[in-house]
């Protein structure tokens, strides 16, 4: 059974809302594997209940970039990223750059609630045959580039 690896990540504003859309759906959390960033995460298994939850650093410290790492890597399947459009973020770059690892590697991502009910309800979730098809870069790590 392939099991489908979740990684969670919000901002500051939008963490208690993650976190209670994650306990009403605990049943269906429970089967995945959960990525988050630092302090999401912390918060995340202490409200949970879960010492399983595999917290990276902090967003700001370079969590971001190792979420990204593991989508480019195929450890992740969905992206939930709870952020904050009311206020600027000092490392908006790296928030750049998680969501174009996504988009590039195909990875669904989730940035409100109601796109994260809509993913997580979907048949895909439980289907242990679907996976993503991932991007075949082959020509673009073959291109001649000395010209």
């Amino acid at each position: 059974m392939a099991v489908k690896s979740v990684a969670l990540v919000a901002h500051d504003n939008k963490k208690k809302e993650l976190v209670d859309w994650v306990a009403e759906n605990r049943t269906r959390f429970t089967a995945l594997t959960l990525y988050a960033t630092g302090t999401t995460g912390r918060l995340l298994g202490e409200h949970l209940k879960r010492d399983d939850i595999r917290c990276l650093l902090s967003g700001p410290l370079g969590g971001d970039q190792q979420i990204g790492a593991k989508i480019a890597e195929g450890e992740i399947d969905l992206l939930v990223f709870f952020w904050d459009p009311l206020e600027p973020q000092p490392h908006d770059p790296d928030i750049k750059a998680l969501l174009r690892i996504a988009a590039l590697w195909n990875i669904p991502v989730a940035c409100n609630r109601a796109t994260a009910e809509f993913i997580l309800t979907s048949a895909y979730m439980t289907d242990d045959h679907h996976q993503a098809k991932r991007p075949d870069f082959n020509d673009y790590t073959s291109r001649d580039v000395s010209s």
